[in-house]
């Protein structure tokens, strides 16, 4: 039995992790922080949730086919940016949003170019992909925990 104490305060306090964890994830690129502290962030609002409400209550439902999706696109948009620069530009990873060496046609330049006076190219979608993917992982973890938590239970009543 969880108090009423934590599930008042954990719903707030899920929703500013998250939140921060968002913002950490999209200004990575221009402060500390990125996608994987980002991820980190948001993946703590869940974990604080799933803890005290439990799986079946907690306000955020992650099915395993959720999960398994957005994992799935954030590894994937990882390596489709990689290779993105290497049949490009001849590395994997290069930076064709904002191109130092200026090898890379101005028409795939513009596509990936974000639209920030720093000029990072590539950087922001990098840490959004790695943000998912690292959110996903670390909440999956626990969302597995949890239901093999109640299966024990489940075996110990019959």
């Amino acid at each position: 039995m969880t108090s009423q104490i934590l599930k008042v305060i954990c719903y707030p306090i899920s929703f500013i992790l998250i939140a921060w964890g968002i913002f950490v994830v999209l200004g990575g690129h221009i402060s500390p922080g990125g996608g994987f502290q980002g991820g980190a962030m948001i993946a703590s609002g869940i974990i604080l949730s799933i803890l005290v409400y439990g799986l079946d209550q907690a306000p955020f439902k992650l099915s395993h086919e959720y999960i398994s999706i957005l994992e799935s696109i954030g590894a994937l948009g990882y390596v489709i940016l990689g290779l993105v620069g290497l049949f490009v530009a001849g590395s994997f990873l290069y930076n064709v949003g904002a191109d130092f060496y200026n090898i890379v046609p101005t028409t795939i330049q513009t596509i990936f170019h974000y639209p920030d006076t720093t000029n990072a190219g590539i950087i922001p979608y990098l840490n959004i992909f790695v943000g998912l993917k690292v959110f996903v992982g670390l909440s999956a973890v626990v969302v597995a925990f949890e239901g093999f938590k109640k299966l024990g239970e489940e075996e110990e009543g019959e």
